[in-house]
């Protein structure tokens, strides 16, 4: 089977990645890069297997694009790791249909939300399936082993199968604690069933050298899902006001590009990448706890491809972030005189590891 390059991609509003309404800004959207690494559009093989983790610690709080600096002790340190598991079923005509089911480990430390500011240091912990997605995919040239160019969209729906109400315990004191909502960067779902929108498209200038792009479009319709974003503490008349007290369920965007140097065996990637969510979601309110904002990032990667299977490896390392304006900060803006942006957390770097097996 001859190959060539295909970059299709789909782009969260992820990782983290990472949706985040509380601290880190996208969740895992759908594996590495939410497309297929090592093929192309014209495939012989019937079903496809993609198996990414994604991993990344966040600390550095923001607001606006300044760096808060939080002194280490009062650092909220997030930790996630996911695992995707998504099939293929390639059929003929550029038609092809995915499913994705993630599975997420998260731990949060932090002061703040348990007894305050320099007190002791806790943790909190997540872990279940995510929100799963069923996409249909179509190529909108007829593939051929010869094409130089092709674009692929696709449309899906993700449904709210994580837990978005997971709980663990916060502590008031060394000695009392009450079990609560953990913060909602480290929930397992949005609680919102969503229309998955993606455009993938790749350009081969010769055997060595190909570019691609990806983007991604969550479109999330219900505004809050009622879990409260508290973190166990009582609502102030000012959260309660504005709402940000509950949890909003946020579009999600991602959008990739970049060049391949192709090898026989070996490829190497460099590209940019962005994600986030959106003050203001397409469909919908958008009110309640969110962290709009984005993070763009520098995109290294390698694959090695054998003759069924491909293994890649891919650290986005981020060279500028900002969080912006939600609409409960710009109602506390309205009520208090006072500018507001809730601060966010952020990583330094990602990193996703994964293989794709052919059948």
């Amino acid at each position: 089977m001859k190959k060539f390059f295909f970059l299709s991609f789909a782009m969260l509003f992820i990782t983290v990645a990472a949706y985040t309404q509380g601290c880190v800004i996208v969740r895992n959207i759908s594996g590495f890069g939410q497309y297929n690494l090592t093929d192309n559009a014209f495939s012989t093989s019937n079903w496809q297997m993609n198996v990414t983790t994604r991993y990344f610690k966040s600390f550095r709080d923001y607001k606006g694009t300044t760096d808060q600096k939080t002194p280490a002790i009062n650092q909220s340190i997030n930790h996630v790791f996911s695992m995707d598991i998504s099939i293929s079923r390639i059929l003929d005509k550029g038609w092809s249909f995915n499913f994705s089911l993630p599975i997420t480990s998260n731990s949060r430390s932090a002061t703040t939300e348990h007894g305050g500011a320099n007190t002791t240091r806790h943790i909190t912990h997540s872990f279940g399936i995510g929100d799963i997605r069923f996409v249909t995919y179509k190529w909108l040239i007829a593939p051929t082993v010869k094409q130089k160019i092709n674009f692929q969209l696709g449309l899906g729906i993700k449904l709210p199968t994580g837990d978005y109400k997971y709980q663990d315990y916060f502590y008031k004191n060394d000695s009392t604690k009450t079990l609560a909502p953990v913060n909602p960067s480290i929930q397992l779902g949005d609680g919102g069933t969503g229309i998955i929108t993606e455009l993938n498209t790749f350009y081969i200038f010769n055997k060595h050298i190909s570019l691609y792009g990806n983007l991604y479009y969550l479109i999330n319709p219900r505004e809050q899902n009622g879990t409260s974003a508290t973190t166990g503490k009582t609502a102030t008349t000012l959260q309660i006001k504005t709402g940000s007290d509950i949890n909003s369920v946020p579009d999600i965007y991602s959008m990739r590009a970049g060049a391949i140097i192709n090898f026989e065996k070996v490829s190497f990637s460099v590209g940019i990448r962005k994600e986030g969510i959106p003050v203001n979601d397409v469909v919908g309110g958008s009110n309640g706890n969110r962290r709009a904002g984005y993070n763009l990032s520098f995109e290294p990667g390698i694959i090695y491809k054998m003759k069924k299977m491909s293994v890649y490896a891919y650290v986005p390392v981020i060279m500028s972030r900002k969080i912006k304006q939600s609409v409960p900060d710009k109602l506390a803006t309205k009520i208090t005189g006072v500018e507001t942006i809730t601060q966010g957390g952020f990583a330094d770097y990602l990193v996703f590891i994964g293989a794709q097996v052919k059948f």
